[in-house]
């Protein structure tokens, strides 16, 4: 199984795969987002291409390897298009799940994460294309969910 989570900048994606991978056995994490990492000198709109090829290819190596990948990443629809039309050859199921909190606590400090001023506008970037309100998968409103309860819906769902 493939789960995507999807949603702004802060909106808990990392934090839920996190608690996810400690109820799923054998799954892996793909956080795109450090695949950006090695080309961080590379502009963000040129490497997002990049980074989504290289997510493909190991999310396939995952799966060949029976394991099950959660992948914390926003998703345009235009990049949710290109990341199904390159896995659906693997006949595994896959899953999206939409954190949508409300654009003030997509915009708040949280833990000891502090958001800077890129953060912030590129939270509201997400949320005026409307990441956090896609046409794909099941869209959780996450406004007053702590992480725990949002995992334990996704559970509840994938499990079915």
């Amino acid at each position: 199984m493939i789960i995507f989570l999807n949603g702004s900048i802060n909106a808990g994606k990392s934090t839920v795969a996190k608690l996810l991978l400690k109820e799923l056995p054998h799954t892996a994490v793909v956080e795109i987002d450090a695949l950006r990492e090695m080309v961080g000198w590379m502009p963000l709109e040129q490497s997002i291409p990049l980074n989504l090829e290289n997510a493909i290819s190991i999310i396939t190596n995952f799966v060949k390897r029976d394991l099950n990948v959660i992948v914390p990443y926003p998703l345009s629809q235009k990049n949710y298009d290109f990341l199904m039309e390159n896995l659906r050859d693997l006949n595994v199921d896959i899953r999206v799940f939409t954190f949508a909190p409300q654009l003030e606590k997509a915009l708040t400090n949280r833990g000891a994460r502090e958001l800077d001023d890129w953060e912030k506008e590129r939270i509201k970037h997400h949320y005026n294309i409307g990441i956090h309100n896609p046409s794909f998968g099941e869209t959780i409103d996450t406004t007053k969910q702590t992480p725990e309860e949002t995992t334990r819906l996704i559970l509840s769902r994938i499990l079915e």
